[in-house]
């Protein structure tokens, strides 16, 4: 199973996203915001990040296009809502640009989230 890295300063976005990765014997680091994502990750690289867009400190596109640059190749699935008068969809091609290779609207089921993943790592 993998290592999954998952950065959301949502806590019950991040409990969500843990319990269903668990289950499926994933292991699990988190942060709450693209700087702490990237500490982690350097402190132990995962093999997949999951990150969402809109986070306080250092966003998610600017947390993906940073581990792109350090860490080429990293397998990223990006999620959003939206907000700040954005839609989702435009955040997560935002997302996709800078090095996401999936992309999860929120709110998203246990079912979307195990589809993003296993297209990823498997």
């Amino acid at each position: 199973m993998a290592h999954v890295l998952v950065v959301d300063d949502d806590m019950s976005i991040r409990a969500f996203v843990l319990e269903i990765l668990e289950e499926e014997g994933h292991s699990i680091e988190e942060a709450v915001d693209g700087k702490q994502g990237l500490q982690r990750y350097r402190e132990e690289p995962a093999d997949l990040v999951i990150t969402d867009i809109l986070m306080p400190e250092v966003d998610g596109v600017e947390f993906i296009m940073q581990l792109q640059e350090i860490y080429p190749g990293v397998k990223i699935i990006a999620m959003s809502g939206g907000g700040r008068g954005l839609d989702a969809s435009f955040n997560l091609r935002i997302a996709k640009d800078f090095g996401a290779v999936q992309q999860i609207e929120k709110p998203f089921t246990r079912e979307r989230l195990l589809e993003a993943v296993r297209q990823v790592v498997d």
